[in-house]
């Protein structure tokens, strides 16, 4: 396998993924919770699209950017954490170069799909709060359909570039990836070229992407909470903004664990290889898995349906 790592070739048939690193001996250990979290992710996601499609009063589309959420991280998880299993429990290390790129594409793909969403739900919470009247005529489905397709179709071109500078850099130096996917900058810092372009993109998209999403719900919930501010009681200043609680939440669960990953990876030279990728893997997994948690617990709809199907299983 050395001479296979160390002789000079352009697009290897296979990268290695080496797992984490440095705690080679506690990888049965780390998969441990890496599984539950990925079992968490399964049944919860699926939950929350099967009382959805089954309960005719959650056919609205705050639920609707809710199934395209759950969705979204159904397929940025199964992308990812059945090939790190595999590393962990079989020593399978090997991916294929197409296949690598291809994950490669749906991470970032999804990764961007997901910010877009959040942004959809703090869109229809704004128009929820703050003009109540036309909810109804202003969010139908057919502009929730449009809104899902801008996010899809944003999501998928933001990604191509990643997809085709990755498989243009030639790879002669080695195949070797220390990291349990393909993740971006550790893909193609094994390219004997200068990379400077899909670092300077990544970067680009980044900033791009988070910028101008967090600028959006900034707004929205500016105008929310000058709408909640305005109400007469404390009772229904309350009961209003418990409404964005949900929401608020899966904000928190996707952003914090994006810009740690980032700010680490980017600017934590002095920071262990293992933690980088330990927290990678908290990026990918943790909002997929707080999600439907989250919804499942702060949303009456969700939670008084959930509980009707457990209640009435004979």
């Amino acid at each position: 396998m050395s001479d296979s790592n160390t002789t000079d070739f352009s697009n290897p048939s296979t990268f290695i993924l080496l797992g984490i690193p440095g705690l080679e001996a506690a990888h049965v250990w780390i998969s441990i919770p890496f599984c539950a979290m990925y079992t968490v992710i399964l049944l919860g996601n699926f939950t929350i699209l099967f009382i959805v499609k089954t309960e005719p009063r959650l056919h609205e589309p705050m639920y609707y950017f809710l199934c395209m959420l759950a969705v979204t991280d159904l397929v940025l998880s199964t992308s990812t954490v059945p090939k790190m299993l595999s590393i962990f429990w079989f020593n399978s290390r090997e991916i294929d170069f197409s296949v690598c790129l291809t994950q490669l594409y749906f991470i970032h793909c999804c990764i961007v799909m997901e910010s877009g969403i959040v942004v959809a739900m703090a869109l229809d919470r704004y128009v929820a709060i703050c003009h109540p009247l036309r909810h109804s005529t202003t969010l139908t489905n057919r502009f929730v359909a449009k809104i899902g397709l801008a996010v899809v179709l944003r999501g998928s071109i933001l990604a191509l570039p990643f997809l085709f500078l990755a498989r243009q850099w030639p790879y002669c130096r080695t195949n070797i990836i220390s990291h349990t996917y393909c993740e971006h900058i550790a893909v193609v810092k094994l390219a004997c070229a200068d990379i400077r372009i899909s670092s300077y993109y990544g970067l680009s998209v980044a900033f791009l992407v988070i910028g101008l999403d967090v600028s959006l719900i900034t707004v929205s919930y500016i105008q929310i909470l000058r709408a909640i501010f305005s109400l007469p009681t404390k009772d229904a200043r309350l009961k209003t903004f418990g409404t964005c609680g949900s929401h608020l939440g899966v904000i928190l669960a996707f952003y914090i664990p994006a810009l740690f990953s980032f700010l680490t990876h980017r600017f934590g030279h002095n920071v262990p290889p293992h933690f980088h990728i330990l927290m990678a893997n908290m990026y990918v997994l943790l909002p997929s898995m707080l999600n439907p948690i989250i919804y499942g617990v702060r949303t009456k709809q969700v939670r008084d349906r959930l509980l009707w199907h457990v209640t009435h299983i004979e």
